[in-house]
């Protein structure tokens, strides 16, 4: 199977990343020949998170600012930046990938004027075609990432892995042990450390969701079997009670740990391709 020539893949990074961890899973779409974008989110973009003005030395410290920190809506405005000219002026037909944080990010983009049956119906060429959850949240239409996974009726719950700085929930986030959390099955030390360099921090993310694109695009999951920070259980929990909703997700498995961007780099691009061979375009 071959990924079609007027395809482009726009990937939706995590919170606490920038693109650079995702640099190799671009290269290998590209080198497969298909355009690949992976936009730096403004929810994870130390330049608009007011830590300094060094961001290379970020002070997590500081007062949030008074207009608060980006949001989702924010980030949705990013990815639209990418997608519409690459629907509307290029006409190509987009697979989104959402790799944790980033399915509810990729989830909220793939509004219905871009997506490419509603386009194909009025004569227009290009269009969203699918969404692909790479380890990702699948967040119900309605909740946010944090309501979604904070306890209802307890106290909130902080995950293992991240940490709050000075002014706790109010302030950001960063991540705890990635080279656990993050980067377990890659082979060595020095390999984890530099894209550990990469990591960013965020805010708690508390826009919900409102577009139901479960229900109008084919859905695929890729479960990863090493995820330290979702449980593969947890992860397969999730496209199950979405798909109970508005029809059962496309599920791939593997044994990588979160990053299989870095570690199953191939094998993504694999995915990419089976599950695009298998959308009704």
């Amino acid at each position: 199977m071959s990924i079609p020539n007027d395809l482009a893949v726009v990937i939706c990074h995590g919170s606490y990343h920038s693109p650079k961890p995702y640099g190799p899973l671009v290269d290998a779409l590209k080198a497969a020949g298909t355009d690949a974008y992976c936009p730096q989110l403004p929810t994870a973009d130390l330049s608009k998170l007011d830590v300094g003005d060094d961001v290379n030395n970020p002070d997590y410290d500081r007062e949030p600012p008074a207009g608060g920190y980006p949001q989702g809506d924010e980030d949705v405005e990013v990815i639209h930046g990418v997608l519409e000219p690459v629907i509307c002026s290029e006409g190509k037909k987009v697979l989104l990938v959402g790799h944790s944080s980033g399915g509810w990010a990729a989830t909220q983009a793939a509004r219905p004027d871009l997506q490419y049956k509603n386009r194909r119906d009025k004569g227009q060429e290009g269009g969203i075609i699918g969404i692909l959850y790479m380890g990702a949240f699948v967040i119900p239409v309605g909740e946010s990432i944090n309501s979604f996974f904070q306890p209802k009726d307890k106290p909130a719950m902080i995950p293992p892995f991240m940490e709050f700085h000075k002014h706790g929930a109010a302030g950001l986030g960063t991540m705890v042990k990635p080279r656990e959390f993050l980067f377990n099955d890659l082979e060595s030390d020095d390999e984890a450390a530099k894209w550990v360099a990469t990591l960013t921090a965020s805010p708690i993310l508390t826009t919900r969701l409102t577009n139901d694109a479960y229900a109008a695009l084919p859905c695929a999951y890729l479960v990863l079997g090493q995820d330290q920070t979702l449980a593969k259980e947890y992860q397969e929990g999730m496209a199950a009670l979405q798909g109970q909703k508005t029809g059962e997700f496309i599920m791939y498995q593997c044994d990588a740990g979160h990053s299989p961007h870095l570690t199953w780099t191939q094998g993504v691009v694999d995915t990419v391709r089976d599950f695009v061979s298998k959308v009704d375009i």
